[in-house]
């Protein structure tokens, strides 16, 4: 594999590893917007925004967007998270230079107000399925309440309040500030042609703003407690955890993944093992989520109402003794392998080399290539791993419950 990067006059950045015996080529608009970006009475507008993307720009109606991108064969999408948006497809090398021209479109949306109101149903009846859906919000709840005041307690959907009042100036504005080209980072994976995809980029993107916008980043002053939420329709009782973790930008970050997937990510966990193979709950995870001045690690926990006391309570002495005793050589070992091969694997896949090093640039500033992941994994000793269970204990933490049980 070969990486490549350049920066064009108005500070957008292009990265691109690739392969010439690659079959495919991915491409992305990995951009520095999300929930954590938005004032709470705009809650929501960069989900929004992202939308809009797809209903066509200049010279584009949304019915041309789909069949240009279905005529080239592509696989193609976007998301919003908590810190980033991300316009992206896949498709053969020689339909290359049209899913480019295609997802540069996309970050330079008309807004058009009858569009505009459309859209905003829909993104209302988006919010509204997800209230109805367990655990009926109260993830955004819970995460809320743990991040306090800080930026990463917005929600990516918003709120009805904050969509219904949003206009399409709104939008224009938030647009203009925050896809500037000094927020954007072109990726390509797969079979590239890396002086094309720069040309490609100053044909297509040469001219937008570089417009200065630096993000707020302050240390999170984390809420901790328990919540009660009656919901006698559900059938379930529902827990969400949220307790602090290294940020995404820490060293730390690779124990903690590691850490994750030994206790709480997959069939061989100990929460499998103690929960879903034993009967007593009907799901639980343990995840971790990285951002640039925060780490969290998260917990769901779905069980029948009878079962919740002593699923709390098991839980809570599971985490107690991996703070207290941490995890174990054969343990680390297995993670460490499993990851390993994730990562060749995933190398493999363009779509997948491209969320991995576009994300990476975006948060970090850095490049890594599988070598490097595969050292990095290889690195982490048994102190590192039980050092992150210690200094960020899973039991210190915001919970919020809900289900037919009252308190």
């Amino acid at each position: 594999m070969k990486f490549s990067s350049y920066t064009l006059p108005n500070g957008l950045q292009i990265i691109a590893e690739y392969s010439p015996s690659a079959f495919s080529t991915a491409l992305g608009f990995f951009v520095r917007v999300g929930a954590r970006d938005e004032s709470r009475e705009i809650s929501g507008i960069s989900h929004f925004l992202e939308h809009m993307a797809f209903k066509g720009s200049e010279g584009r109606t949304a019915e041309d967007v789909n069949r240009e991108f279905d005529e080239i064969g592509a696989s193609y999408n976007a998301m919003t998270s908590y810190d980033s948006t991300v316009y992206y497809a896949s498709v053969l090398p020689e339909y290359a230079e049209k899913a480019f021209e295609l997802l540069a479109a996309l970050v330079q949306p008309a807004i058009r107000p009858q569009d505009f109101e459309v859209e905003k149903q829909v993104i209302l009846e988006e919010i509204r399925m997800y209230l109805d859906q367990p655990p009926y919000g109260v993830d955004e709840i819970c995460r809320s309440r743990f991040f306090n005041t800080h930026p990463l307690g917005q929600s990516v959907l918003g709120t009805i309040e904050s969509i219904s009042s949003l206009t399409p100036e709104h939008m224009r504005r938030f647009h203009q500030q925050r896809y500037s080209a000094r927020n954007i980072i072109i990726g390509s994976t797969g079979c590239v042609d890396f002086e094309k995809l720069v040309a490609l980029a100053e044909r297509y993107c040469g001219n937008i703003s570089s417009e200065e916008n630096d993000r707020v980043q302050i240390r999170p002053d984390p809420s901790f407690g328990t919540s009660w939420h009656h919901k006698p329709s559900a059938t379930q009782q529902y827990v969400i955890q949220i307790a602090e973790a290294p940020p995404g930008t820490a060293t730390e970050r690779f124990a903690a993944r590691l850490l994750t997937a030994i206790v709480g990510e997959s069939s061989a966990s100990r929460l499998y093992w103690e929960f879903i193979d034993s009967g007593r709950a009907d799901s639980i995870s343990l995840n971790y989520e990285g951002y640039e001045d925060a780490g969290v690690f998260v917990t769901f926990l779905s069980c029948d109402p009878e079962m919740l006391t002593e699923n709390l309570d098991r839980l809570r002495k599971l985490y107690d003794q991996v703070e207290t005793d941490g995890v174990t050589p054969e343990e680390l070992n297995r993670v460490k392998n499993k990851f390993a091969s994730a990562i060749v694997l995933a190398a493999e896949r363009p779509l997948s080399r491209l969320f991995a090093i576009g994300s990476e640039r975006l948060t970090i500033g850095e490049y890594r290539s599988v070598e490097d992941d595969l050292k990095i994994v290889d690195s982490i000793t048994l102190d590192d791993v039980n050092l992150v269970a210690k200094k960020y204990p899973f039991n210190c933490c915001a919970t919020d419950i809900i289900g037919p049980l009252m308190r």
